[in-house]
């Protein structure tokens, strides 16, 4: 908008939608006698790096603040709750590096919101950030089918405080039948950096997975992916979609299988399964990409049972690194490998391997 016409020609366009804006509000409250129940959160405040030059601003929040929906980004630009440079836009607007972006998000105050009293591993909490190992079977956020029961509601319950922020804090997700750890942020200076250091990828993700077939060596994986048109549970790569990138180190050789180590470029959502999936090497147990169970020759029966009844994706967040968002010191957490796929790996190596040797495996760089 302001390179493509002069700035008196933006301020009279503005001030027409402001008011003509402020009009059919007003008009709203009048008609319905009411004002929408609303609960906001505390602004989040982004600077448009190289990667979004030319995008539309609802793509690139939307790639950048990844715990959010779209429409509900597209929906808070339209009613002002996203402003770039201190202005209202729209959600197709254009953007160039070092623009400031201000997100005031806006929920409805559902029951998706409310506290419920949970157990929850904490592994590092200060004054400012807090560090869980979620367990199989854990949404992180509500969603569809999912309004209670999540992390974000335990965590709510645990400090009533984290109300103010995003998805109380919580700076990524992990699928539900994932296990390892989740960065939460306490305030909202904490919030804002960690987010910026996402954005620029500052923080290390790094995963634990049996998958299936005995890898040579490991590689990297570079695909877009895209929600299946097919199935809406599921994504698939697609050339029109989201840019993603995953890398894949082999830890130890198994019986038909392989551990492998996984860290992370980018954060879609199943990008871990459908990339694995794609190169032909899916995750054990994992029931949208994993297809069919393979059984290695001369296996023991006790170890062909133990293959039929893993029943989730054998994905583990083992180990969080990132730079503390206020005291900057460098912070690096592990999670145990947990016991159901401890114990299909040393299965799966006929007993050569332990738990001690399983959770010492490091990462190849």
């Amino acid at each position: 908008l302001v390179r493509s016409r002069g700035l008196g020609d933006v301020y009279k366009r503005q001030a027409k939608y402001s008011l003509n804006y402020s009009l059919k509000w007003n008009q709203k409250i009048m008609n319905n006698n009411f004002l929408p129940m609303k609960k906001q959160t505390e602004k989040i405040q982004l600077t448009v790096e190289d990667e979004g030059k030319d995008q539309r601003i609802d793509k690139y929040i939307s790639s950048v603040l990844t715990q959010f929906s779209r429409s509900s980004i597209k929906s808070w630009i339209e009613t002002g709750n996203i402003l770039l440079d201190d202005s209202r836009v729209k959600p197709k607007t254009l953007l160039y590096p070092g623009q400031a972006i201000v997100v005031m998000p806006q929920f409805e105050d559902r029951e998706e919101t409310k506290a419920e009293q949970m157990d929850l591993n904490i592994i590092y909490e200060d004054d400012d950030i807090i560090v869980i190992d979620k367990p199989s079977g854990m949404v992180a956020h509500p969603g569809h089918g999912n309004l209670s029961g999540t992390l974000q509601n335990g965590l709510l319950f645990y400090n009533e405080g984290l109300k103010i922020l995003p998805r109380a804090g919580l700076i990524h997700r992990l699928d539900k039948d994932t296990t390892g750890l989740i960065l939460a942020a306490k305030t909202t200076d904490a919030y804002n950096q960690l987010v910026k250091d996402m954005q620029l990828r500052l923080i290390q993700r790094e995963y634990r997975s049996i998958c299936k077939g005995e890898m040579v060596a490991g590689g990297m994986i570079e695909a877009n992916l895209a929600r299946d048109p097919h199935n809406r549970l599921k994504f698939k790569v697609s050339e029109i979609g989201r840019e993603s990138r995953t890398h894949y180190r082999v830890l130890c050789r198994l019986k038909g299988y392989t551990f492998i180590g996984i860290r992370l470029d980018t954060g879609r959502t199943h990008q871990i399964r459908v990339h694995m999936d794609h190169i032909d090497y899916p995750i054990l147990g994992d029931q949208l990409y994993g297809g069919r169970l393979a059984f290695p020759k001369n296996l023991k029966e006790e170890t062909r049972e133990m293959l039929m009844s893993f029943k989730r994706q054998a994905l583990h967040a083992f180990r969080l690194s990132f730079k503390h968002p206020i005291s900057e010191e460098m912070i690096s957490l592990t999670s145990p490998i947990p016991d159901d796929m401890e114990s299909m790996i040393i299965a799966l190596s006929d007993q050569d391997l332990d738990s001690q040797a399983i959770n010492e495996f490091s990462y190849p760089e």
